[in-house]
């Protein structure tokens, strides 16, 4: 399941599509638009993409997982549009027999995601606007 989308993750029915009874261990990393950066406060945030690309990249990096690692699936989440506060901008959902590569699996996505895939963040604070580049 790799998808981009506009409204709000539902983290729980992601997890309840990807988990099966032989998994002995879900691994579940929410993305949540935070209050402040680079010491300002953050009003809410705006996502864009390049959207066939990033999902193209967003599944690449899912195969790259699973040979990587030993998971039996792996979910990516990506919401573009306004984000407020609080609200979940990507979610990760990895299921593995065992912990280790569940959790191995799961940082790799994140960090390869931030490096590779072309989604853009811009963040309004109270005092002006700017694109963020690079991984964070």
């Amino acid at each position: 399941m790799f998808l981009l989308i506009r409204d709000p993750i539902d983290v729980r029915s992601a997890t309840d599509k990807l988990q099966r009874p032989e998994d002995g261990a879900v691994v579940v990393f929410e993305g949540v638009v935070r209050n402040n950066a680079n010491g300002k406060d953050v009003r809410f945030l705006e996502y864009d993409a390049y959207e066939s690309m990033a999902l193209r990249k967003i599944e690449e990096i899912g195969a790259q997982a699973k040979e990587k690692f030993d998971i039996r699936d792996i979910a990516i989440i990506h919401r573009l549009g306004h984000m407020e506060i609080g609200e979940c901008s990507i979610v990760i959902v990895v299921a593995s027999a065992h912990r280790g590569p569940a959790f191995d699996a799961c940082r790799f996505t994140i960090d390869t995601v931030k490096q590779v895939v072309p989604i853009w963040k811009k963040e309004f604070y109270t005092d002006g606007e700017v694109w963020i580049e690079g991984a964070k």
